[in-house]
């Protein structure tokens, strides 16, 4: 193989692997030292109270990265976490990960 043809094929993967993974592990340890700094706060018992008055609403529950989210009814909420019954089934959620809740009964 020629020059270019190495580097055609090896240059992705060294930005792959040296570049993007470890920003994408760095800034998840971040976010895991944020939770960690807002649990001793209590701030899980305020978001699950805040969460308790939406029980029987259909929501759509945002939890962050990619724009994962999840349509559904919220059933239960006990410590941090939350019980969404969807179409697929029942789903469990965790509270910390939480980026926004939307309501869609009016």
């Amino acid at each position: 193989m020629d020059t270019g043809s190495w580097i055609a094929i090896y240059m992705p993967l060294f930005i792959i692997f040296i570049i993007i993974l470890p920003q994408q592990r760095a800034a998840q340890k971040a976010v895991l030292l944020r939770i960690k700094k807002r649990k001793g706060k209590g701030v899980v018992k305020m978001i699950n109270e805040l969460i308790k008055k939406y029980i029987g609403k259909n929501c759509q529950i945002s939890t962050g990265n990619f724009n994962n989210s999840v349509k559904g009814k919220i059933i239960d909420v006990n410590e941090n976490w939350l019980e969404v019954e969807t179409k697929k089934g029942k789903e469990l959620i965790n509270a910390e990960f939480i980026m926004s809740i939307k309501i869609l009964d009016v």
